[in-house]
């Protein structure tokens, strides 16, 4: 994903923030959008900006497949819209890896979606992750690895 000037200057606006620089700091990013459409991906980075969406998550076969990290604690994040205009940064206080079926109400609720509930959840995260598996040949399964990430909005 190309990283735009707006995400490079909430970056540094962020650093500054805490009295920092780029030149200064320790501290690295990346920058990313929800889900895999701009309606969902707009709504969900408003969800987040307000502060009703504080968690994520992805199933692992994804990440395994395409070669990248797992989401660390203290991991700094640039969370964009879909055109990559910097909407927010959110730094990741916990990531749990479970199966799709014990993925619990309270993770659900943290995730802020829909009515919270944790039937709500399973039901778009289930479509969301068939329509991403189904990309290499997979289907979604209820005992798939679900990394479930939750995070703070430390810059708006």
């Amino acid at each position: 994903m190309s990283e735009s000037k707006s995400v490079q200057a909430m970056w540094e606006a962020y650093l500054h923030s805490i009295g920092e620089t780029p030149e200064t700091t320790e501290k690295q990013y990346t920058a990313w959008y929800f889900c895999d459409n701009e309606q969902d991906a707009n709504a969900l980075a408003e969800l987040v900006r307000a502060g009703q969406k504080r968690a994520t998550a992805g199933a692992l076969w994804s990440f395994e497949h395409e070669q990248e990290p797992l989401p660390q604690i203290n991991d700094y994040s640039v969370i964009i819209d879909w055109h990559g205009t910097a909407q927010c940064i959110i730094r990741t206080i916990s990531v749990d890896v479970v199966p799709f079926n014990e993925v619990t109400a309270e993770f659900a609720q943290t995730e802020g979606e829909g009515d919270g509930s944790l039937a709500y959840w399973k039901e778009v995260h289930w479509q969301f992750f068939t329509r991403e598996l189904a990309e290499y040949g997979k289907q979604p399964e209820e005992t798939m690895p679900v990394v479930c990430e939750e995070f703070e909005v430390v810059f708006r």
